[in-house]
């Protein structure tokens, strides 16, 4: 089933001889369950293209399909509630509330939809993270890996139809960065979560299922892997 589906997207920023096409009639498509990485150098478009497929900027032309639903027909507020319960986003920056616990910063896009969060689906997250034992302290206490952690538990709460990932190791030491891709690959496989990591690493996505490579603009290949985890043979 096909949960995740750009068609022709494109991105032109400026107009006439300094016009530049960020995106260049990109079409994907990722399946239910698909674990996909977006690799390419800066400049490359990708981050651009994570930023489209979330919701969180307009393509030029082109359309963006997440679970069936056309986002160009949503009108701001409709795609603001949509992206809220329907995508997922794990930033390099982790872009948690600071004055907030962890379990708020947790449970923050699903009280801001007026709803209580599933108790049980909370303590399984939360445990398979393994921060379980830091709900009541604050961002600033914590290491960036524990950041990310809290961030992965916020954006995988609302078991969004896309969980979207930028750079989402591009704070951290190496280590810590095959931690958190390996905590990325559990919720996939233990949550059935859907996930697009957009990165610039060859060897980090090789942890995906399979990888585009984006070269100015353009998805010039296409390759599926074994899925195997970052730095273990």
């Amino acid at each position: 089933m096909t949960i995740l589906e750009t068609r022709e997207l494109k991105k032109i920023y400026g107009k006439g001889d300094a016009a530049v096409h960020a995106l260049d009639g990109i079409s994907l498509t990722v399946e239910k369950g698909e674990f996909v990485a977006v690799v390419g150098t800066s400049g490359s478009g990708k981050s651009t293209l994570l930023h489209m497929m979330g919701g969180l900027d307009v393509p030029s032309s082109g359309n963006v399909t997440v679970d069936g639903q056309p986002l160009e027909k949503m009108t701001a507020d409709e795609l603001t509630i949509f992206r809220r319960r329907n995508i997922g986003f794990v930033f390099q920056a982790y872009n948690l509330v600071p004055m907030l616990t962890v379990l708020e910063n947790i449970i923050l896009p699903v009280r801001l939809d007026g709803r209580k969060p599933q108790q049980d689906y909370l303590k399984e997250i939360v445990r398979v993270l393994g921060i379980d034992h830091l709900l009541d302290r604050l961002p600033n206490t914590l290491s960036g890996g524990q950041q990310q952690r809290v961030a992965i538990a916020r954006a995988i709460l609302t078991k969004p139809a896309v969980l979207l990932a930028d750079e989402p190791t591009g704070n951290l030491d190496s280590r810590t960065s095959q931690d958190v891709l390996g905590l990325l690959k559990e919720t996939q496989e233990q949550f059935h979560q859907t996930v697009v990591m957009i990165t610039h690493n060859e060897e980090i996505a090789q942890l995906s299922d399979r990888i585009l490579h984006l070269e100015d603009g353009r998805i010039i290949s296409g390759q599926t892997t074994g899925g195997e985890h970052y730095g273990k043979g």
